[in-house]
């Protein structure tokens, strides 16, 4: 992660320069690993002036539900840099995740995790496992917006962008060429999600063309996260959004040897956040075991962030050699391998006592060799022809007979809309349905233009706007309760929304 750069580049610093970072201590093990991997910056020279900031469990019990503090928002926009050990996010409703506000309200587009096997002082299956994993931070179904629509249908809307997309996959792809990776993956579900999986592979594939020096491929999720779990080395950088990103990171982790062990980096144009992937595990806290290795990976990443590329080697290094020379903690312990099961604050002592040495067979971090230089451009969108042509009107209805409430639909003749389909959890079910399929009481209604051509070639007529006015307020007056609409464009003349199955 050395020297990373945005559009807007972060400040670089000499390695001998104070950094200023505000450190959340988190909650659960949170504050004896933070204790921990501070100890070993101050020793390592590394010059960072923490600066506390109060987030997460405690903030959110004193009546805040967003965990947060104004005064800890005003520490980071002043700093830009953040250290973050895990937090605890209370059970019940009307708590948001934290780690999606900071990460969304932050402009933290992408989360890279790089995840690498250490064996045999760490055991794993997968000796030459050395992966990437840049996970797309702030939209797609994290974006965290849900409703209850009728009494038996919740949803959560899965928002993909094509700016967020093009930063994402961009971002992948340079990453790849500045520190010499040779392979981009791209994991997707368009075979299901057409359009919002499959704009995310649409754009993978445009800007997969202006890298011809890389090679690239995708995957499905399900098929590409079961072959990342049985042949790891095979990948390199995988690129993908934030749900998949998130699951397939932990895969990645755990495979290599433990989940404790991984930094991630949440990289912004302004500000960039970095922290452990592992939660805050509340059931070892106040035990001195907990691993630190995470969150001291974190803070290699930051070094090397703001350009203190050697003192990252000097740690990542010294970190290496203590694995080596068998002080682990409990929870990576290996009988044959492990000479000492040491506290969270012993293994920061073994590291500290090693600063300056080098790992003799586990590969040399070298950061300070690379030359990083990653650069998004700023997004401009293309004008496109934009025609409304028709209607998804969803109804709340509680029978159970969709030829009762499809004759009742069509027979309303409003305004030249005409009924199109009903579908039920997006299964067609009027007309020509399935009997066998459930209908619940969540029933999508797709009205068109009356003179449309619904028959071998679609094609769609466009519709005034008044006359989805004048149909939804025709409805409504015949009983019908409308608890969502949706319409319906083409775009360049390519159809904007998806088609019921079996339609």
């Amino acid at each position: 992660m050395e020297n990373i750069k945005t559009q807007q580049e972060p400040k670089k610093v000499t390695n001998n320069e104070v950094t200023k970072v505000a450190v959340a201590y988190g909650d659960g093990i949170g504050p004896e690993i933070m204790d921990a991997t501070l100890r070993i910056l101050e020793a390592a020279g590394a010059n960072i002036q923490p600066e506390k900031i109060e987030i997460g469990e405690q903030v959110y019990l004193s009546g805040n539900s967003a965990g947060i503090e104004k005064s800890a928002w005003e520490t980071i926009n002043r700093n830009k840099i953040i250290l973050k050990a895990p937090i605890t996010t209370p059970q019940g409703k009307g708590y948001k995740s934290l780690n999606v506000t900071l990460r969304k309200s932050l402009g933290l587009f992408a989360n890279v995790r790089p995840v690498t096997a250490y064996a045999p002082y760490v055991d794993t299956n997968f000796a030459g496992m050395d992966v990437v994993i840049v996970r797309e931070n702030e939209e797609d179904l994290y974006a965290g917006i849900e409703h209850q629509q009728t009494q038996d249908v919740v949803q959560c809307l899965k928002l993909i962008t094509r700016p967020g997309c093009e930063k994402i996959v961009r971002y992948a792809f340079e990453y790849a060429k500045a520190y010499g990776r040779k392979k981009v993956t791209c994991m997707v579900k368009d075979n299901i999600m057409k359009l919002t999986d499959g704009l995310f592979h649409n754009v993978f594939k445009e800007i997969a063309l202006e890298y011809p020096e890389i090679e690239s491929n995708s995957q499905i999720i399900d098929i590409g996260s079961a072959r990342l779990a049985a042949n790891p080395e095979n990948y390199d950088v995988i690129v993908t959004s934030n749900l998949y990103g998130d699951i397939i990171s932990d895969i990645a982790a755990e495979i290599a040897g433990s989940l404790g062990m991984a930094g991630s980096a949440n990289i912004g144009t302004n500000v960039a956040m970095f922290e452990a992937i592992h939660g805050s595990a509340p059931d070892i806290a106040g035990q001195k075991i907990a691993n630190p290795s995470g969150l001291l990976n974190a803070a290699v990443m930051l070094l090397s962030h703001v350009g203190k590329t050697k003192i990252a080697d000097t740690i990542k290094n010294a970190w290496l050699t203590t694995l080596e020379e068998g002080y682990h903690t409990a929870d990576v312990f290996q009988e044959e391998i492990t000479k000492e099961i040491v506290s969270t604050s012993e293994f920061a002592n073994r590291i500290i006592e090693n600063l300056g040495k080098v790992p003799k067979k586990l590969p040399l971090s070298n950061l300070a060799s690379g030359n990083g230089n990653i650069v998004i451009p700023t997004y401009k969108r293309k004008k496109q022809k934009q025609v409304l042509v028709g209607v998804d009107i969803f109804i709340n209805w509680k029978g159970n007979n969709p030829n009762i409430i499809g004759d009742a639909l069509n027979s309303i003749n409003s305004f030249k809309m005409k009924l199109k389909m009903i579908t039920n959890r997006g299964v067609k079910v009027y007309p020509d349905g399935m009997k066998e399929t459930y209908c619940t009481d969540h029933w999508r209604c797709r009205f068109v233009d009356v003179n449309s051509k619904i028959e071998g070639q679609k094609i769609y007529n466009q519709v005034d706007f008044e006359k989805v006015i004048a149909l939804q307020s025709k409805l409504h007056n015949e009983g019908f309760e409308i608890i969502k609409t949706e319409n319906l464009y083409e775009f360049d003349g390519k159809r904007g929304f998806s088609l019921g199955q079996g339609e």
